[in-house]
């Protein structure tokens, strides 16, 4: 006996409005654990988009942020100016630091002003391409709304952690770049094109790290009803991110070097661009991205389990 069954033509029609491709066979479907349409149609939408359909799609919430950008322009001014002054007391507290010290754990002055550069172009990207996502993601779970990320076109996953972008948060990625360009030109520093690719790397693997992170905490929310407070824990753990690693001993070097990798995000890339690439430090770096990122996909596939529908 075959193990599909023939749809009626009444579903087939309901059934095909879904679908991204009218022109997909939908004579048959999967008759084995089907809970309901909807869900069966999720796995099939996600073996259909190539990587060019998610790209196009990204492309559109590029273009829908940017609308709704040019829509609240005094909010994108007032939160860009927000940051930057957030940036700035940064900069002035390792100014004012090294007035009465001349090295803090054997980092200089323009070291310690590359490290927290390199830590503020990590947790800017972060803002600018996924913080309001999967902020909103709580609260989207508790009313309901949720459901409208599971009927796109993709992968529940990358629908949630990209419908939005927020112009303000990367317009100041490039104040952080010129910070760690900076101290980079006053340490008299000058990496060619395969040592700034290798720093760009790792900066890139410090951002899986931080979206794994910030994943875990939001994801709590299929559990938690309010997480407000959980999510808030997240913002204090990075805030180790702009300190040198050497200044951690005994527990706290633990907790979080080894644990939370939340000090070598910014810690690496530093010291690769100051001292050179160590490849013991880039493969430490790379392996903690991954396993916090596969970590961070279990859990909230895992929430995805428990998510019950605003109309269940």
């Amino acid at each position: 006996m075959s193990p599909f069954w023939k749809a009626d033509t009444g579903n087939r029609k309901e059934i095909s409005a879904l679908l991204p491709n009218r022109n997909l066979p939908l004579e048959y479907f999967p008759l084995s654990g089907i809970r309901n349409p909807l869900s069966e149609l999720r796995y099939h939408q996600s073996q259909i988009v190539n990587l060019r359909q998610y790209l196009r799609i990204w492309l559109a919430c590029l273009r829908y942020s940017m609308v709704r950008t040019m829509m609240f322009r005094f909010d994108f001014f007032l939160w860009s100016a927000v940051e930057l002054a957030w940036m700035s007391v940064n900069v002035l507290l390792v100014e004012v630091i090294y007035r009465h010290t001349a090295s803090v754990a054997g980092w200089s002055k323009y070291e310690m002003l590359l490290l927290v550069g390199t830590s503020m172009l990590i947790q800017r990207l972060l803002m600018g391409f996924f913080w309001s996502n999967l902020f909103e993601m709580g609260r989207n779970v508790r009313t309901g709304y949720f459901d409208f990320y599971l009927a796109q076109p993709g992968n529940p996953l990358f629908m949630v952690s990209t419908r939005k972008l927020d112009p303000d948060g990367l317009a100041n990625t490039f104040v952080a770049a010129g910070v760690v360009y900076y101290a980079a030109h006053r340490l008299g520093l000058h990496p060619g094109v395969i040592g700034v690719l290798l720093y760009l790397a790792l900066v890139a693997c410090g951002l899986l790290i931080h979206y794994s992170l910030f994943l875990i905490t939001t994801s709590t929310t299929f559990w938690i009803i309010k997480t407000e407070g959980i999510e808030g824990s997240y913002f204090t753990i990075v805030d180790f991110s702009r300190l040198p690693r050497e200044a951690f001993r005994g527990f706290a070097n633990v907790l979080l070097v080894y644990l939370l990798p939340a000090v070598v995000v910014s810690n690496v890339p530093a010291h690769a661009l100051i001292h050179g690439f160590q490849p013991m430090y880039a493969l430490w770096l790379f392996a903690a991205s991954l396993a916090w990122f596969a970590l961070a996909v279990f859990v909230f596939n895992q929430g995805l389990k428990r998510y019950g529908s605003a109309s269940s």
